[in-house]
């Protein structure tokens, strides 16, 4: 049981670690809104990294062969989604009174529902997730015939591990927001973090 609690908790440090567009969105949210917004899209990406574990611990291979085909189109789809999320981003950021008293947007993903359903589904676009969860699943060995406790460990030591990357990122972000704590810093991060995310979604189309 614990063997498979530590493989899940690998695997999702596996899929968490490298920094990628959602990363920085939620480095973004978290310096120019607030922990709790920061927190929640965290919490998006570790709820949709834990349903694609669960998925492709029910799944396994076939589920693997069933996404291979659709994975172009649906990467493309993730880079359109990330370059409109940049361009709104930008556009929020330039246009007059964007900003509260606080400091704060008022629109967009800068709420915690708002946040965690929107990066959910935006982590949920990425079929390299299942994939890869798959794979390793199918490298336990134990997919012939699985054990039910010892999948749901696997599910939950992955949501573990990329739950407590991305509140780690979170709270990097809302450090970085109080140096920034001025109306010209938070600027200046949301305009950089739109030309990163749309680095990014076009990088997502040329490796597609």
């Amino acid at each position: 049981m614990s063997t498979a609690f530590l493989a899940g908790l690998v695997a999702g440090y596996g899929v968490a670690i490298p920094v990628g567009a959602i990363a920085v969105l939620i480095v973004e949210l978290s310096a120019r809104t607030s922990f709790r917004v920061g927190a929640s899209a965290a919490l998006g990406v570790a709820t949709a990294d834990g349903l694609y574990a669960a998925v492709a611990t029910l799944g396994g291979a076939a589920l693997a062969a069933l996404i291979a085909p659709v994975a172009g189109p649906l990467r493309a789809v993730a880079a359109v989604v990330l370059l409109a999320l940049a361009g709104h981003t930008a556009w929020r950021a330039l246009r007059p009174r964007a900003w509260d008293g606080s400091g704060r947007t008022r629109r967009g993903l800068d709420s915690p529902a708002r946040a965690f359903s929107g990066v959910l589904a935006l982590t949920l676009l990425n079929p390299a997730t299942v994939v890869y969860f798959a794979a390793l699943v199918l490298g336990r060995g134990d997919s012939a015939d699985p054990d039910p406790a010892a999948g749901a460990l696997f599910v939950l030591g992955a949501f573990l591990a990329s739950a407590s990357w991305q509140l780690l990122i979170a709270g990097g972000g809302t450090l970085v927001g109080r140096a920034l704590a001025g109306p010209r810093g938070r600027l200046l991060t949301a305009l950089a973090s739109s030309a990163i995310i749309a680095a990014l979604a076009v990088a997502t189309l040329l490796s597609s």
